[in-house]
Formats: structure tokens, C-alpha cells, sequence
């Protein structure tokens, strides 16, 4: 006779497949979200961050390459301590990347936006 097999969610009964895990959907979604969820509140603020200047990349860039001014990116939002990499040219120039979008400091008040394909 095999054991009785029990929700790590909720602790009833396990009926059906030999595999399954969870009584229900419902707890297995809910195990599944403590799981996934950022694990911090700093965490969950710097992935906002992240997604926030990749939408306004996004919307100043539609298509793989433009200029805009700092005083634009800085008017919606965008943060420059946040970004996903930085590449560096052979040149040495150096490109910072949220993402496959990326920014470069043409001179002090330009940038040119390009996307990485």
C-alpha cells in the first residue's frame, strides 16, 4: 500500500497522477508566486527602475537608431544609474545598455540611442 501523499501548500489529500504535487491549481499558483516573486523590496525597486528606462528607450527609439538630449531623457524619467551593461567599442567608446537598448554620450547635452539586434 503506498503513503498517503499530501499539499506542501495547504496539507490535504494528493488525489490523481503519481507525479502531482499540489491538491488544486490554486495551490500550486500560489507556491509557484512565493517562489517567482522578487525576494526584496530593493530588488523589486531596481527591476522597476530597469523597466522604466527601457520603455522610455523604447519610446524615444522606435526604430534602431536616433539622437535625443539629456534634458529629455531626464524629463521622463529616465535614471542613468540603471542599466543592464556596458559595451565597449575597439575605440574605447562606451555604450551602456538596458537590455538590446543602449545610450552613448555624444557630448554633454546629446545622446545617440541605438538598438542592439
Amino acid at each position: 500500500m503506498s503513503k498517503a501523499r499530501t499539499c506542501p501548500e495547504c496539507g490535504d489529500p494528493v488525489m490523481g497522477r503519481s507525479d502531482k504535487r499540489f491538491c488544486s491549481d490554486y495551490c500550486r499558483n500560489v507556491a509557484n508566486n512565493r517562489l517567482n516573486r522578487d525576494s526584496s523590496a530593493l530588488m523589486r525597486n531596481i527591476n522597476n527602475r530597469l523597466r522604466k528606462n527601457y520603455r522610455i528607450l523604447c519610446e524615444i527609439n522606435p526604430t534602431d537608431k536616433t539622437k535625443t538630449t539629456r534634458n529629455t531623457l531626464l524629463s521622463k524619467g529616465f535614471d542613468f544609474n540603471f542599466f543592464t551593461s556596458i559595451y565597449t567599442t575597439k575605440k574605447g567608446t562606451q555604450y551602456h545598455f538596458v537590455y538590446d537598448q543602449g545610450y552613448l554620450n555624444t557630448d554633454e547635452d546629446f545622446f545617440l540611442i541605438v538598438k542592439r539586434n
